[in-house]
């Protein structure tokens, strides 16, 4: 299992297109092959950055989404609305503590 954190800073004014926008397409990405959960954050102090957290099978099912019709869709859309360049990480849970 592998943990992928986005980082999108989007235009002030374009914040809205963009809810709209993962609100249409969050239940496909969801369900995607692989992906066992999805999240939208927003900073609380800057509302115009947004983080997406998902968890997926592999590293192999996350690779096969970035390269569907369904990514370039939806990443196409995504990046016009940006004010400055994404950054992603993939990750490995060490510990959890609930």
């Amino acid at each position: 299992m592998i943990n992928r954190v986005v980082r999108m800073s989007f235009q002030p004014d374009k914040t809205d297109e963009f809810k709209a926008l993962f609100e249409r397409q969050k239940e496909a990405i969801r369900h995607f092959e692989g992906c066992k959960h999805l999240q939208l954050w927003q900073d609380i102090n800057e509302p115009n950055i947004f983080f997406t957290y998902s968890h997926w099978e592999s590293e192999d099912h996350l690779n096969r989404y970035r390269h569907s019709g369904l990514f370039k869709e939806t990443w196409a859309a995504t990046k016009a609305l940006f004010n400055d360049k994404p950054a992603a990480w993939s990750t490995q849970s060490l510990h959890i503590l609930h």
